[in-house]
């Protein structure tokens, strides 16, 4: 099914909001007058990544971003560190006047919203991790995350495009033909191909360690928790997820078979019906 079919069922906009100077591609859905739910994808990704989700959670006020220095969002020349995700996304936050909103992170985007969350623990409401990095720093992880996106980045062949978008499923038939367009064609702007190098700083070691979530950063967060892993996840393996659920106070989790790194995606149904019953559950103990 292609993207705009998931989403049409939606009254939908796609606009770029300035951010603080940073000129940030948004999908807007949903009830403006509901709570903000934010959608953050992961390393290389693209806003399009949560396409089979906005449908389900109509009855919020949707925004996906692309984050800094991603899909075609602006792209300041310098190594992103997640200080630099985390202040972007506050700015688009303060920009599209959300004063709290529930976050769902994916891989990078995770870790993103939980240092959000410890940072800026008035802003967040709750927070999803869907296969979350940020609590290792594995080398085989991450060399397999910056050569296969550099290929794909350097060479028009659109191939290694559709490589690094199946590295991130079970099945490959969920990385999409028009999936990969949309990334071949987002790795192929110029302001993308000159920029990739500080896109993927964090797949250096020293950078990487000192950005990591430690345990007693993630014990610190009071908020809810759902943490969500794929069986099948090709970036972290299960006792990753464990850890992260243990770690966190009053948190959930949930394993998904025949799931690689992108849950909301690849089991969509599946995540949708978890999300809006952890969302429902978050809003019944606040009230």
């Amino acid at each position: 099914m292609s993207i705009w079919n998931e989403l049409n069922p939606l009254a939908f906009r796609l606009e770029y909001v300035d951010a603080n100077g940073v000129s940030t591609r948004a999908l807007r859905a949903g009830n403006p007058e509901a709570e903000a739910v934010v959608f953050l994808h992961g390393t290389s990704g693209h806003l399009e990544a949560f396409s089979r989700n906005f449908g389900a959670h109509a009855q919020y006020d949707l925004h996906a971003i692309d984050m800094l220095g991603h899909g075609y969002t602006g792209k300041p020349s310098h190594p992103y560190e997640i200080a630099d995700y985390v202040a972007h996304l506050i700015d688009y936050l303060d920009a599209v006047g959300v004063t709290r909103a529930h976050i769902v992170g994916e891989s990078l985007g995770g870790w993103v919203g939980a240092r959000a969350a410890t940072t800026h623990p008035e802003r967040i409401a709750t927070l999803q991790l869907l296969c979350a990095g940020g609590t290792v720093a594995n080398p085989e992880v991450m060399t397999r995350i910056k050569t296969s996106t550099k290929a794909a980045v350097t060479s028009d062949d659109i191939d290694l495009t559709r490589t690094r978008l199946r590295l991130l499923m079970a099945d490959p038939a969920n990385a999409t033909e028009e999936l990969v367009e949309v990334r071949h064609a987002i790795y192929h702007t110029p302001e993308f191909v000159a920029n990739v190098d500080n896109l993927l700083s964090l797949q250096e070691m020293d950078r990487r360690t000192r950005n990591l979530l430690t345990p007693e950063e993630l014990g610190s967060l009071t908020i809810p928790t759902l943490v969500v892993w794929g069986r099948n996840n090709p970036f972290g393996e299960v006792p990753e997820a464990t850890a992260m659920h243990e770690n966190i106070p009053g948190s959930e989790l949930v394993l998904l078979e025949d799931c690689g790194h992108w849950p909301q995606h690849e089991q969509a149904d599946r995540y949708n019906q978890i999300s809006l019953e952890f969302l429902s559950k978050a809003r019944a103990a606040a009230n």
